[in-house]
């Protein structure tokens, strides 16, 4: 790898790190706040939810806007709109305006639909070949939000006297400043703006099922990851759990987010993006098993640990999976769909996150999850027999 990729690598995967950190901050947050601010209870995960609402709608409009300007200025409209959504959290915390606070968040799932396509571009910066490498690496860079994202949280929690948690989010906004600073000096190789070559129609290209198993499986994964976060602060303090223990379940389970990443990649370079996927799906029912099991702490932060390593091995697997369904001429729209579809379906989990806990609980909210599960694995297994079938034939 080149001096020129492993530069684009390092300022993807820093940039990611702060984007990340931004982002769990709010999820740390957002709920418990949600629910002083909320008129009703069970509004108390619409912040959340519209954060990943906006990830979802942000989406389409950044792969529109990246394929005419290129990666780079899409990416600093990310970061500005990371740094707005900020402010206006801190200004509706400020003012205890609810609609302020739920418009910040999404301003910052806005942020988080440009910045997930840093996974792409490293991709691009790296070539097909190490591409699982570069996706694994620019998602590896979430280690540091596991840590940096509650700790700026909680440090920032009384920074300014009478107002809770507003330093918080001033203290978030200084991160999306950073990594506006550091996306200024990334330099994707010239070939890696526009789509060269022969396209075929959008819809011969989604009727592949190697296409179809990806997205659904990063979908269902994202999906069941981002439900089963976005309630558990208030399961914890639903239990009768202290509210000292949410920051660290939130933090392991964002380090089992991603922590593997630093060898998923060389795990799917030996054995498959398929079966990766599947063994995602298996430990993310042996999260459902977990926390069905008991509601004390160490219920809560060994499940949420599973829970994110299980999304990462499935998201991981089928971030990989996607590119090996379409043409360099393709990528752009192809990858679009991809990023509407798994946050739109993440967004539908997450506004049903807190309902589904208001009306019937801890409990059966991970219960519900397990036949999206065991069709995401069946899915799985069944592209990895066709590749096999396919590898026999040739």
């Amino acid at each position: 790898m080149s001096t020129s990729a492993r530069g684009n690598l390092l300022i993807l995967a820093s940039s990611q790190a702060l984007m990340l950190s931004a982002i769990v901050l709010s999820m740390t947050l957002a709920a418990v706040l949600g629910a002083m601010l909320a008129p009703d209870r069970g509004l108390a995960t619409l912040p959340v939810a519209a954060m990943v609402v906006g990830t979802a709608l942000a989406s389409m409009p950044a792969s529109i806007l990246m394929r005419r300007i290129g990666r780079r200025p899409g990416f600093l409209i990310g970061a500005l709109l990371g740094i707005g959504g900020s402010l206006l959290c801190a200004l509706g915390l400020y003012e205890s305006d609810f609609a302020a606070f739920v418009g910040g968040n999404f301003l910052l799932g806005s942020y988080q639909g440009f910045a997930n396509y840093y996974r792409f571009a490293a991709v691009e910066a790296a070539g097909p070949a190490r591409a699982g490498k570069a996706i694994s690496m620019v998602v590896a860079g979430g280690i540091v939000a596991a840590f940096l994202g509650p700790q700026l949280g909680l440090w920032g929690r009384d920074w300014i006297a009478g107002q809770v948690f507003v330093g918080s989010y001033l203290a978030q906004g200084g991160l999306s400043l950073i990594a506006l600073m550091l996306l200024m000096r990334l330099r994707l190789p010239r070939e890696a703006a526009p789509d060269t070559g022969d396209a075929r129609p959008l819809g011969e290209i989604l009727r592949q099922p190697v296409l179809g198993v990806a997205i659904f499986g990063a979908a269902i994964g994202y999906a069941v990851m981002i439900m089963v976060m976005t309630a558990t602060p208030l399961a914890i303090l639903g239990c009768g759990l202290p509210e000292s223990d949410v920051a660290p379940v939130i933090q392991w389970h964002v380090v089992g987010m991603f922590a593997p990443s630093f060898f998923t990649g060389a795990l799917i370079a030996r054995f498959g993006a398929p079966r990766i996927m599947q063994a995602g799906f298996v430990l993310l029912l042996g999260h459902v098993a977990l926390v069905l099991s008991g509601v004390e702490f160490l219920h809560f932060l060994s499940g949420l640990i599973l829970l994110g390593v299980g999304w990462n091995f499935a998201f991981i697997g089928g971030t990989t999976l996607l590119t090996q369904g379409y043409r360099p001429a393709e990528r752009l729209k192809v990858q679009a769909v991809n990023e509407f579809a798994v946050f739109g379906f993440a967004a539908l989990a997450t506004l049903s996150a807190g309902w589904l806990y208001d009306r019937f609980g801890w409990a059966m909210l991970n219960v519900a999850v397990i036949p999206l599960l065991l069709a995401a694995l069946l899915a799985a297994i069944a592209i990895e027999r066709r590749f096999r079938r396919a590898a026999l034939a040739a």
